[in-house]
């Protein structure tokens, strides 16, 4: 059996870019940034990680409208890494994560970096659609929003929680 699925919790580092490819269908490319800290010997570590994300449709559509520099997101998805040839004839790659889902960062009347706040959709008119053709067609009520007082550990079952980190074999 395999398994190809990510989780990111972030912030964007710049504003969501939106296109349409040939055919018509919408994309939007996503550039976050995640961090870790941990602490060794010599005290507080912290790393940070840069990643790119591939939205396609509608899902991309939402992240467009409604998503900007500094806002905070989790996206789910999957790795993939793409190929091509460089002008200079030279073979490329890159790997990306591929959105399958995402969920906006909380609701904050204190967060200016970005938050959703409510009634800033296109549905009320001061913030219009960044892509071409895309009006009017996501509605207030259909954007996943992380509650800011939702706790870290929903949808988790209560025996799930209670593992400890020396029950796990490895």
């Amino acid at each position: 059996m395999n398994l190809n699925k990510v989780f990111l919790i972030g912030r964007l580092t710049q504003d969501p870019e939106a296109r349409q490819t040939p055919s018509g269908q919408n994309v939007t490319n996503i550039n976050m940034a995640t961090n870790r800290v941990w602490n060794d010997a010599s005290g507080r570590k912290e790393a940070t990680e840069y990643h790119r994300v591939i939205a396609w449709g509608r899902l991309g559509e939402i992240a467009n409208n409604y998503l900007k520099k500094g806002g905070m997101v989790y996206i789910e998805g999957r790795m993939q890494t793409r190929q091509w040839t460089g002008k200079d004839g030279q073979k490329r790659y890159t790997t990306e994560v591929v959105a399958e889902n995402l969920q906006l960062g909380p609701r904050s009347a204190n967060d200016p970096r970005g938050a959703f706040q409510p009634g800033s959709g296109p549905a009320n008119g001061p913030a219009a659609p960044k892509a071409p053709g895309l009006a009017g067609q996501v509605k207030e009520d259909d954007i996943p929003i992380i509650g800011e007082d939702e706790p870290m550990n929903a949808g988790v079952e209560e025996d799930e929680m209670a593992i400890k980190e020396s029950d796990l074999p490895f």
